[in-house]
């Protein structure tokens, strides 16, 4: 499993022009399923996700997480973080999960997020939406539950 995790000010997702999910200050991550991914890989990339501690203490340091701020997470499904170049400049998502695998584990992920009790929100899996949202930072950290990154 793979993610882009971003600290947000604000972001919002939009399907058809219609706004279907919408946080404060958190996080905004997309989250990609490979085909080798099981529920070991989503209970470590929410551990890691509702963990990570990217947001400034008191002396300005990068010490505190979305928990300890009370703050939002914006999902976004997004199999392209799968997309391989190695070869040819036309992406491979071969190491992607098929669509029914990459949907339950996605939403098992906002379930775990949910059950630690953080308020998160998300887009419409498999469908073509807009985000907007405002990096705070900026702050930006790749994550792979395989740790090849």
């Amino acid at each position: 499993m793979r993610a882009v995790v971003q600290r947000v000010s604000s972001a919002e997702v939009r399907v058809d022009d219609k706004m279907v999910g919408r946080v404060g200050k958190g996080l905004l991550v997309y989250l990609g399923v490979g085909k080798e991914d099981a529920v070991s890989d989503i209970e470590y990339m929410a551990d890691k996700v509702s963990g990570l501690r990217i947001f400034e203490d008191e002396n300005g340091k990068m010490n505190l997480s979305v928990q300890d701020i009370r703050g939002e997470i914006l999902a976004i499904s997004q199999f392209t973080l799968y997309g391989d170049v190695r070869k040819g400049k036309r992406p491979s998502f071969s190491d992607s999960a098929d669509p029914d695998k990459g949907e339950e584990l996605y939403n098992q992920f906002i379930s775990i997020i949910q059950g630690i009790g953080i308020r998160i929100d998300k887009g419409i899996f498999g469908a073509h939406m807009m985000v907007d949202y405002v990096n705070d930072g900026p702050v930006t950290i790749l994550l792979d539950s395989k740790k090849q990154f």
